[in-house]
């Protein structure tokens, strides 16, 4: 699991002092979310490091077992119940780990890193977030959900029950529905973290406004930490 293809990073600015670590979505890759970096207008921010890891190729069992690009299998598709393998959840956990130590070695602290995710990269932001030994940034959900509320809570670490999140859902995701999302949002603050959440008019996918209410979100974070 920890054998990623290389990395994309892109910078908004030289010498960057934050980072977000992105993760994509089940079969997709790297490159499917850096386009949001020019779309979320930072230029009058302090200089970020988006930095955007490729998933292993695996089989998912519930797509039939095609190989592609997984954080973790899912066993099977079952509405708000999905079946994970959480041995992978947990392996995905170290890769994210090993990703943060990769910007800490290069002069940006824990204090300022950002987990982020779409769909299934979201769900590994939960999980890899919330068990993190070191305080991070915040964490940055878009269309995901917990996919072991079990996993989390025997590893919880209490550097980040208090981190904030941004957790926005379609309310016409057929993928993804609503009450997962609904659901993490809930358990994220059951554990002490400060949800905002937003639902849009969209399917699984991301729209205008979730860009625009990401922008305030991180820029303001961005500037209070400087």
């Amino acid at each position: 699991m920890t054998d990623l293809s290389p990395t994309i990073e892109i910078e908004t600015a030289p010498a960057p002092k934050f980072a977000v670590i992105l993760m994509h979505g089940l079969g997709a890759d790297a490159n499917d979310f850096v386009p949001l970096v020019p779309e979320l207008h930072l230029s009058d921010a302090p200089a970020v490091r988006f930095v955007f890891p490729n998933a292993p190729e695996i089989a998912v069992t519930a797509n039939n077992g095609y190989v592609m690009r997984a954080w973790y299998d899912i066993r099977s598709f079952q509405g708000v119940n999905r079946e994970v393998d959480e041995a992978g959840i947990a392996a995905s956990c170290v890769t994210v780990r090993r990703l943060i130590e990769a910007q800490n070695q290069r002069g940006i602290p824990t204090s300022n890193i950002f987990l982020a995710g779409f769909s299934q990269g979201a769900a590994l932001t939960y999980s890899a977030g919330l068990t993190h030994p070191d305080a991070l940034a915040g964490l940055i959900v878009m269309s995901g959900y917990v996919p072991s509320q079990r996993f989390i809570e025997s590893q919880l670490s209490a550097a980040n029950r208090h981190a904030p999140v941004f957790a926005a859902h379609g309310r016409f995701d057929d993928v993804l529905r609503i009450q997962l999302g609904e659901a993490a949002r809930d358990f994220a603050i059951a554990q002490g973290c400060k949800v905002e959440w937003s639902a849009y008019p969209m399917p699984h996918s991301v729209c205008e406004d979730e860009i625009d209410a990401l922008r305030t979100w991180l820029g303001a974070r961005l500037v209070a930490s400087s």
